[in-house]
């Protein structure tokens, strides 16, 4: 594994007070060689803000807080959302050379992924309705690694997209990722927490890396990853893998040393008697 790109996994977010007015720029595709193809940023407007806008790029809005009516593809949408933990993602996927209007109803915050797409791609609005979330890890290893996840949308419900994008929730002092697995596909993580000086501990291969709140770790493909969060502290973290161009993300697969973990009757060790 190059060690340089390790080296450069973990980008730091902003201090405690957030993303500042604006647009801050994480990844970029043609700026940097470690970028996985991936360009990532996030966009805070004020209320009353409009950005207008027709990019080259297939382009994904995920709107983390905030109220705002989109305008796309001869359509006019109302959208909002309280929290990213206690609800469920709205997306916008735009394709390539979309014309989209942005206008802030609220503060709003939105994170912004784009990717090269040359093919043909309609747009698509996701609401929290059209997703089902999925609690994995639900009696296994004494509930340690229970989660929610949230596909927004992979190859299985939106054909022709360069990317797979989805949420994750993890409870406190658990684990997600977990057992560890590995894909071909790179990949991003953006988080959150619920309090501003949670963190957590993101695992790449035997490298492990503490991560805060509006910290971004890339995810080179083929390496065993895993998180965990302090207890106390909900995270949240943002996923998004680009597709290999003859070898579309179809899932993952679990490291074999912790496989064993997958079966409900084997819960690893307790203390004799009982929890204590």
């Amino acid at each position: 594994m190059n060690s340089e790109k390790l080296d450069r996994a973990r980008i730091d977010g902003p201090d405690r007070e957030g993303f500042p007015p604006g647009f801050t720029s994480i990844l970029e595709a043609d700026n940097d060689e470690f970028a996985m193809g991936l360009d990532l940023g996030i966009r805070r407007m004020s209320a009353g803000d409009t950005i207008e806008e027709t990019h080259p790029q297939e382009t994904t809005w995920v709107l983390m807080t905030g109220k705002a009516q989109l305008e796309f593809s001869g359509r006019t949408e109302e959208v909002e959302r309280g929290s990213i933990f206690d609800d469920a993602p709205t997306c916008l996927n735009l394709g390539p050379r979309t014309h989209c209007v942005v206008t802030a109803r609220t503060d709003c915050e939105w994170a912004v992924v784009r990717v090269d797409n040359d093919g043909e791609l309609s747009s698509r609005l996701f609401r929290p309705e059209d997703l089902t979330p999925e609690y994995r890890g639900k009696g296994l290893v004494q509930d340690a690694c229970l989660r929610n996840v949230r596909l927004i949308f992979d190859d299985t419900v939106f054909v022709g997209s360069n990317m797979v994008i989805g949420e994750v929730i993890n409870y406190p002092g658990r684990w997600s990722s977990y057992p560890p697995h590995h894909h071909a596909q790179d990949e991003i993580y953006h988080y959150r927490f619920s309090e501003t000086q949670g963190y957590g501990h993101a695992e790449l291969g035997e490298r492990v890396y503490r991560v805060n709140n509006g910290d971004t770790i890339r995810i080179p493909g083929g390496l065993d990853h895993s998180q965990v969060s302090a207890p106390g502290y909900a995270m949240y973290y943002l996923w998004v893998v680009r597709h290999q161009a003859e070898n579309h993300y179809r899932g993952f697969e679990f490291t074999e040393d912790h496989r064993w973990l997958l079966s409900a009757s084997a819960q690893g060790w307790t203390p004799k008697g009982g929890p204590r």
